[in-house]
């Protein structure tokens, strides 16, 4: 998959272990507005997560999406957008270098919906689904900048706004 950006702390040492993980992010589009997961503060979220064991990425987009918003995706619909690395210390490990994958789908969903299952870390922060429009999410995300998976997804958002990446709607 194209590497679109690398989001890179420098805050780590070459010397200290790694935790590498991989994760599948989706990006639906309706009448202007793309699917996202609000948290308790106002933080905007792109739905997906970590891919399970051998998991495919799709199969790991299908339970991710259906888990955090209710939507079911079309599997035939799923086009690749790109990567976007994360370099950085590891917020929950301090001492371990963290190497995050993001890989990013256009992928569009059913009309029918089924309740979320989020995890309890997601209820304890007050995220739910919603609806909203590029501009805004960007500009709230970046008000707020408290976690470094805002700047991932809000640079997601911005390369669809300028042209960097095609929009799908």
């Amino acid at each position: 998959m194209k590497r679109l950006l690398t989001l890179d702390l420098r805050d780590y040492t070459d010397d200290m272990p790694v935790f590498e993980k991989h994760t599948v992010r989706a990006i639906i589009m309706r009448e202007g507005k793309i699917s996202m997961q609000l948290s308790g503060i106002g933080e905007y979220k792109i739905p997906g997560g970590g891919v399970e064991g051998d998991e495919s990425h799709t199969v790991a987009l299908l339970r991710e999406v259906r888990e955090e918003t209710g939507l079911i995706v079309i599997p035939a619909s799923i086009e690749e957008i790109g990567e976007i690395l994360e370099l950085r210390q590891d917020v929950f490990h301090k001492g371990t270098k963290y190497v995050c994958h993001s890989y990013f789908y256009f992928c569009d969903v059913e009309e029918e919906t089924v309740e979320t299952q989020m995890t309890a870390s997601e209820l304890a922060k007050g995220f739910h689904p919603v609806w909203e429009t590029p501009e805004v999410i960007c500009r709230v995300n970046d008000a707020i900048q408290t976690q470094p998976w805002q700047k991932r997804d809000t640079e997601l958002i911005r390369m669809m706004l300028d042209g960097r990446v095609k929009r799908r709607e």
